[in-house]
């Protein structure tokens, strides 16, 4: 029973991740105010579906993967619609939202045993589905600044072609390359840490562990190390924004090394006060790092295709650490292990700055027509349909 409600689960978090480079077509062709709205829907529909079923195997389905790809299909335009809005300020505005899931982390663990006390689990998928249409209408508040089909509204609705559904254009860059390798090969052991350290501490410590004190911790401090590394990310310029992320992988690899090494609960309170901050550094500044390799016409693939090669490690690196557990008798390896992993990934993220400078020197230096000109990272902008609607001079100024 506790293996298929986990699989349930992962099999929910995994489809919001793995579903992100489709999602990405279909945001280039419909928008993100559309996709949004419909992925909030299909979420609605498979939450509430699943508070009315009585066995597992509907779940699979109705949680597992309508409300895993309902999630995908309205998480992913938020993060798109932001760098429309802002430039100076991408990484504040993305700090200030993903924020919010840290406020969630903290405050929703408590709200859900509660009603689930009083309501049941099926209740409780009803009550949450108040927070999918809010989700929902919410949805019809993007109003995108750019572009968002190929095709004017004009004429009959065709769908593009082919190639251009599927731009794998992005991977000619060699700095996103880079980046698409370094941030998957990280996260195999990014998340070991999340789903086994409370485990590790009822067999290290005791039972009597309050471990809610360190969910609490780790929501804390990433909320907090979003809004401030989300605001540093602005003063830094370029593609150095990575350099952000290497340090939040190098001391998240640390940290998960330490993690054996704590005798007491104090000392892991700590270690997770600090993954917590830089696990919040991380996650603040993907988009801001996508529309800086990339551009603003491509960052939907960019973020589409990395969320979806993330879904493979996040998947495979905590069952691997539970294999080990129950092969060794204890997490220590496995946790020693965990550090390796974000460690590598972020030693190859080192090279992206160089690779991006190197990109631009050179793109500064191509001759058109006899004289120098420098062209913009992003690939070939898409055609602004006649529906475009221009922004005004104060949505200028802002961006």
């Amino acid at each position: 029973l506790i293996f298929s409600v986990a699989l349930v689960n992962s099999l929910s978090m995994g489809m919001i991740f793995f579903c992100s480079p489709i999602v990405s077509v279909f945001t280039n062709i419909f928008g993100c105010r559309q996709v949004a709205v419909v992925g909030a829907a299909v979420a609605f529909v498979g939450l509430l579906l699943s508070s009315f079923v009585r066995s597992l195997g509907p779940l699979y389905f109705t949680y597992g993967i309508l409300f895993g790809c309902g999630c995908s299909f309205s998480y992913q335009p938020s993060l798109v619609i932001l760098g429309q809005y802002f430039k100076k300020r991408l990484g504040l505005v993305n700090g200030i939202v993903t924020a919010g899931s840290s406020l969630f982390t903290i405050t929703l663990p408590f709200v859900l045993d509660e009603l689930i006390r009083s309501l049941g689990l099926y209740g409780t998928f009803r009550i949450l589905c108040i927070f999918l249409f809010i989700l929902f209408l919410a949805g019809f508040t993007y109003k995108p600044l750019m572009p968002n089909t190929k095709q004017s509204e004009k004429r009959k609705f065709k769908l593009p072609p082919a190639k251009e559904m599927c731009n794998f254009s992005i991977f000619k860059i060699l700095s996103y390359r880079i980046w698409a390798l370094g941030v998957p090969a990280a996260l195999f052991g990014y998340f070991i840490p999340y789903v086994h350290l409370l485990n590790h501490v009822k067999e290290r410590i005791g039972e009597h562990v309050p471990d809610t004190t360190l969910i609490l911790c780790l929501g804390i401090t990433s909320g907090i190390g979003r809004l401030v590394f989300g605001r540093i990310a602005d003063y830094v310029p370029g593609a150095k924004k990575v350099y952000l992320q290497v340090i939040s992988f190098l001391l998240i690899g640390l940290m998960s090394m330490m993690i054996p090494l704590c005798r007491s609960f104090e000392a892991l309170i700590v270690v997770c006060l600090i993954m917590g901050l830089f696990d919040g550094c991380f996650i603040c500044i993907m988009a801001p790092i996508a529309f800086e390799l990339v551009g603003a016409y491509h960052v939907s693939e960019a973020i589409g295709f990395l969320l979806g090669l993330m879904s493979i490690p996040m998947t495979v690196g905590p069952p691997i650490a539970g294999k080990l557990r129950d092969h060794l008798g204890t997490y220590d390896v496995a946790f020693y292990l965990a550090g390796v992993p974000p460690i590598i990934g972020g030693i190859i993220l080192c090279a992206i700055p160089w690779v991006h400078e190197k990109r631009k020197r050179k793109e500064q230096a191509t001759p058109v027509n006899g004289e120098t000109t420098e062209k913009m990272l992003e690939l070939k902008p898409l055609p602004i349909s006649d529906s475009y609607e221009k922004p005004s001079k104060e949505l200028e100024s802002v961006i």
